[in-house]
This record gives structure tokens, sequence and C-alpha cells, in this order.
């Protein structure tokens, strides 16, 4: 994995100063500069990447509020050097008792249009990512949450300058506010301008709240109490009950290796890291470094591997605590050789629909349901760390689509998710609401490991675009001997079952003509897919090189001495 002089093409707001760095005691990579220099500073007096990353969550929630938050959830990836274990700290969000699987259907029976049924108090599931950090600190962290919540809490209460992420979300998403958030942002109906500072007052003292009396105080508490009346008030079901119960799960995580590199990533209730543990194995067999990472090989391939990949993802993957999953099978030689016989690089092949890995697992099929393809573009973050002591933190954290369900806990400056919406609108399938269930996810911290050391971690934002981000970049990485950087700017095309291909400013355009000319459909204009942060780490020298994607204000820094 070398670095060279990366190849700038996504962004004209790339700033390569900002965006990349070399360290040899350290590094941190986000989506915003803030973050990225409070994850700093722990680091510097002496806290690991799991203190690090409790840290930059907070930090985040702040200047990040329609990404991210305490009132939405997490897959928290840890690699623990002493122990050489890795274990995913699983704060995902969780359906409240009176979920149900009609809960998405109008009274005729007719699925909710989804801008209604997201921005309603009852698309709001019990927030996670608070317990996973808590879990994730007490076992691996040198710092209490209440020293670590404090950056975060003095930004809030000091006031961050409003960055033109954060303007244009606002811009393109005001409509999901509700009533709490739209005066927030846009008191007496007028909006802030870029570089304004705006204080979060309300939000520092729900994070004072947390460090004088824990992580209780949300999920049992004054905090917890207020959400609860929050939701109620707008016609929602989350019950103090729900999220007193709520417990956090510890997992493996999902292993595969793809030429020569172990890989880790998320396992269920995320289709993350299997979908792109198949993507990766799907696409091993074919010499991808022939056909060059512009060319319409590579773009039918990834069209055609995505095409597959999603159809058995939508139809199969779903909470492994009350469905049966056919991982075995999804990833079995046979079934993917199988899938591969698809591809034809003649036509988008109008055949390409979810297949049949039970056979693989020697068992019956079973009853798919057909899902209106009707969800927006979800938003999310992701950041990772490394610490002098080789701990790695991958996390991907998020509220669901963007400001979440658009409800702002009065008094309490939260975001409550709208990531129940994840569920299937229309019962009887694998990921249909119901109490306790965790709806499937496409969150995918990732670590690739090489002669059993880490090598690289990183993970993007995006819903469904995550895994295409995820892998993208480590074929960029592994088969186009990219460095780091030049691998997270190569324009991204993405597809899912449909006929539409998502792609960004860059990409070839002789390319584009001739899958157009095969039967696919391109969007009329580019837009940016997904948001890759990722450390490289030099297994030799230890040195490490981060990097940040210029989609947004992504900040990397690094530590020597």
């Amino acid at each position: 994995m070398e670095n060279k002089k990366p190849l700038i093409t996504r962004s004209n707001r790339c700033n390569i100063e900002r965006e990349t760095a070399r360290g040899k005691k350290g590094m941190v990579a986000t989506a915003h500069p803030i973050a990225s220099q409070i994850g700093e500073k722990v680091l510097k007096e002496g806290g690991n990447a799991i203190d690090a990353a409790v840290a930059i969550q907070f930090a985040l929630n702040v200047v990040e509020p329609m990404m991210t938050g305490i009132g939405g959830s997490g897959f928290m990836m840890v690699h623990h050097r002493e122990t050489n274990t890795t274990k995913i700290f699983d704060g995902h969000s969780e359906a409240p008792k009176a979920a149900n699987p009609k809960m998405f259907l109008d009274d005729k029976g007719e699925v909710i249009e989804f801008k209604k049924r997201s921005t309603h108090a009852t698309a709001v599931a019990i927030p996670g990512i608070l317990k996973a950090m808590d879990a994730a600190l007490r076992e691996y962290g040198t710092k209490s949450l209440a020293e670590l919540i404090e950056p975060a809490a003095l930004v809030a209460e000091e006031g961050i300058s409003m960055n033109w992420v954060l303007m244009e979300a606002l811009e393109l998403f005001n409509y999901r506010l509700g009533d709490e958030g739209r005066a927030f942002f846009f008191p007496e109906g007028k909006g802030f301008k870029e570089g304004d500072r705006i204080k979060k007052e309300n939000l520092a003292k729900s994070f004072r709240i947390i460090q004088k009396e824990g992580i209780s105080a949300f999920y049992e508490g004054e905090i917890g109490e207020a959400i609860v009346k929050a939701v109620g008030d707008l016609g929602g079901f989350m019950t103090l009950e729900d999220l007193k119960n709520y417990e956090i799960t510890i997992d493996e995580p999902m292993w595969g290796e793809y030429r020569g590199y172990k890989i880790a990533s998320s396992s269920p209730p995320s289709a993350g890291g299997p979908i792109l543990l198949y993507l990766l194995k799907l696409l091993e067999s074919y010499p991808l470094e022939k056909y060059g990472s512009r060319s319409w090989e590579m773009y039918y391939l990834y069209a055609e591997a995505m095409r597959l990949a999603f159809s058995d993802k939508i139809a199969f993957l779903a909470d492994p605590r009350f469905n049966d999953i056919p991982i075995t099978g999804l990833l079995h030689d046979d079934y993917l050789a199988e899938r591969r016989k698809m591809i034809n690089f003649e036509n988008r092949n109008n055949e390409i629909d979810y297949g049949n890995p039970w056979k693989y697992e020697g068992k019956a099929a079973k009853n798919i349901v057909r899902q209106p393809d009707d969800m927006e573009k979800s938003e999310t973050t992701h950041f990772t760390v490394v610490d002098q002591w080789g701990n790695i933190v991958a996390c991907t954290s998020t509220v669901e689509h963007p400001f979440g369900s658009g409800i702002m806990v009065p008094g309490y400056g939260i975001f409550l998710n709208n990531e129940l919406t994840d569920f299937d609108p229309i019962p009887g399938g694998v990921n249909e609401p119901g109490p306790g269930k965790r709806p499937v996810s496409c969150k995918c911290p990732t670590i690739l490991f090489k002669n059993g050391r880490p090598v690289l971690t990183l993970g993007s934002p995006g819903g469904p675009t995550i895994i295409a981000s995820v892998f993208q970049t480590i074929i960029n990485i592994i088969d186009f001997k990219m460095d780091l950087k030049s691998a997270i700017e190569e324009p991204r095309i993405f597809a899912s079952p449909g006929p539409l291909i998502s792609w960004e400013s860059g990409i070839d355009m002789f390319g584009k003509g001739k899958l157009e000319s095969m039967g696919y459909q391109f969007g009329d204009e580019p837009h940016v897919i997904g948001n890759i942060q990722a450390i490289q780490i030099d297994p030799d020298t230890k040195e490490l090189f981060g990097a940040a994607d210029s989609s947004r204000e992504g900040t990397a820094i690094g530590l020597n001495d």
C-alpha cells in the first residue's frame, strides 16, 4: 500500500493540508475539524483510541446534528492491540414494544409515503450509541465519560460556526424539521448565514446532566422522561420502560478475505459487513487491475455486482435475533459462482433478482415480500482513530435521515432518529417491524489485516451507498494501487436492483455512455456518494497515514510526539 501523490477529482472544496496527515503516535480522521481536534487533544493527553472516539462522538453531535447524535445509533468496532481482539459494540436502534408489522400502513392498508412516515414520532427507535460508547469505555477506556464529554459541552456552550455542510443540509432538508428544530435553526423565521455563530445551550445542558448522573439520566432519568414526552406528544409510542430495557450487544465481526487481506466488518443486523464481503468475493476472480479504474468494464462489473448483492440484501438480511439468515449460503463459493454467471459484459441483465442461498445450507427457500423503493437518501457519519499503542476504533453512527425524525427534544437539544423507517413498510418479510427488533442497516466500519497485523481502517456514511463507497475504496487501494487519498477521491458509482445508476462528477464519460448503450439509466446530475474517513498503517514502520473525504469538512490529524 504505497502513498503516491494524490489525484483529486471528487470535490472543488478539496483541502489536502486539512484532509491528509502523517503521524507516528496516533491519528484521527473525522468529517469535521472540531471533532478531529478534540480527538487529537484526548490522544495528546494520554487517552487511548477508545477514549478519543467517545469524545469525538459527542463533538460530532454538536457540529453534525443532521448526521449523528446521542438520539441515534451506531456500530463501534474496536481492535484492542494488547489482547489482539476485534469486537463490535453494537449500539443499533431497537423498536419499542408497541411496534407492529402494520405500523407504516394507513387505514386503507396502503404504505404511508416516506416523507410522512419518516418525520413522524412513530419512526423514532430506541437510541443506542450512548450505551455502546459507555460499554466500550468501561471495557477499554482510560478516562471517565464525564471527562470525555467536557470538550463537546464547552463547544456547545461557546457556539459553533455554521459551516457550508450544515448550511447545505438546512437548505435541502429543512422540510424535515419539527417545530422545535425549526425554531432553533430559523429563529423568527429567518435562517443563519454561513459563518454565523450558534450556541447550543440545551444540548450542553443534556451533556452536563450525563456528566453528573451518567447514562442512566438518558435511559431512565430526566432526559429519558423528556424524550418519551416529546415522542408521545407527537403521536409516538416509545415508553420509559422501552428506554430502561434497551441493551446493546457485543458482536463478533464478519470476517472474510480478499487478495491476501483479512477483513473484519460489521455483522447483522447490519448488512454492511456481509454485503461488503459478498461484493469482494464476487469480484475477486476478475483481473480488475487490467481494466482500469474508470473503464466501462469496471463500471459494468460494479453495477452488476451491486445489483446482485443488493437483491440478496433486501431479500435476506435482518435482525438475527428474530430471523434465520443465510449468511453461510450467501458467501458460499458455489453460490457466488452461480451468481457470477449472470454477469455477461453484454448488457444490463434484466434477469437479475435475489437468488436461493438457502440450498447451500441444506434448507428450503423462504417467502420474499417485495417492498417499495421510496426511501430518501440517508445521512450518517463515520470516524476512525488509531492510538500510539495500536488500538483502533472505527465507528459509524447516525440519526438516519437528515436531522433524523426532525424531532428535537424540547429543552434538551437532542435530535431523535427515524431509524424505524429502515424496517420494511409492507409486512411479511424478514425485516418487518416488531417489538424489540432492530431494523436492517448498511453501516460498514471495517478493518483490513495483512499477515495478522492491521493495515487499514475505513468506513463511510450514506445508507446503502456506504457499502459501495467502502468496497470501491478497498479495490482502488488493493487492485489499482492508489494511495489512500486518491482511492477515497476516485469518483464512485452506485447501483441498486432498479435500473438507475447514481454517479459522481469525474467518472469517465465514454464509460457512462457505454453503459447507457447496454441498458442502464444514469441520474440526470452527479451527486456525492459516501464520505470515507480512513487511516492506513504501515505494518513495519508503524507510520500512520490519515485521509478524510473532501465532500465534507473532513480533517485528518496525526500525532508525532
